[in-house]
């Protein structure tokens, strides 16, 4: 076989494990870069990624000193307030909270509650005893935010203090929400 045709056989042989080769390493590289680019994509797709609620821990009882009373209505036939240390902003974006009631017979109620600001409800953990013990509530659902009638507990909170729209009220500062509570400062203090 005469050079010149053994050598363009050899150089098409090549060119053929070429192509080969470089298929195999395109794919390769396709393959890597979708693995990536969704990797990419859960780390950033909260959508499909469902809510999970933390473990709830209960707080001490709520003492006198460190109760915030807030606004409901003029018409309100009582006084709710609320335990500014038991207010915290979990992981799972909940703001839970200690809210005490005094009606003008003189009942006093102490919930401790949470208030999802994104789905507009609200889910009551425990129930507190003049003891100081807490009770587990049967109604452990999370329920819509009511914002009507003279003693609106959940909607004065809800719009006043906790939430923005369907955000954690001042971008999730704790200690601003916390300082609104104990001056009495609404976030519209125009709204009633």
């Amino acid at each position: 076989m005469p050079f010149s045709v053994q050598s363009e056989q050899a150089r098409s042989l090549l060119s053929l494990r070429g192509l080969r080769r470089a298929a195999l390493a395109c794919s390769l590289l396709a393959v890597c870069a979708s693995t990536l680019a969704q990797s990419f994509d859960e780390e950033f797709d909260d959508e499909a990624k469902p809510w999970q609620e933390i473990a709830v821990h209960l707080p001490p009882a709520p003492q006198q000193q460190n109760l915030a009373e807030f606004y409901l209505s003029p018409n309100a036939t009582m006084k709710a307030y609320v335990d500014t240390n038991s207010v915290s902003i979990g992981a799972d974006k909940v703001v839970r909270y200690t809210v005490v009631t005094r009606t003008e017979g003189g009942a006093v109620n102490t919930l401790y509650e949470g208030m999802r600001c994104e789905t507009w409800e609200k889910k009551t953990y425990a129930f507190g005893h003049p003891d100081g013990s807490w009770s587990r509530s049967r109604r452990d659902k999370w329920q819509p935010i009511r914002d009507m009638g003279a003693n609106r507990i959940d909607g004065a909170l809800f719009k006043d203090y906790f939430c923005e729209g369907r955000m954690i009220a001042d971008n999730e500062n704790l200690k601003s929400i916390i300082g609104r509570l104990k001056s009495q400062t609404r976030l519209d203090p125009v709204r009633r």
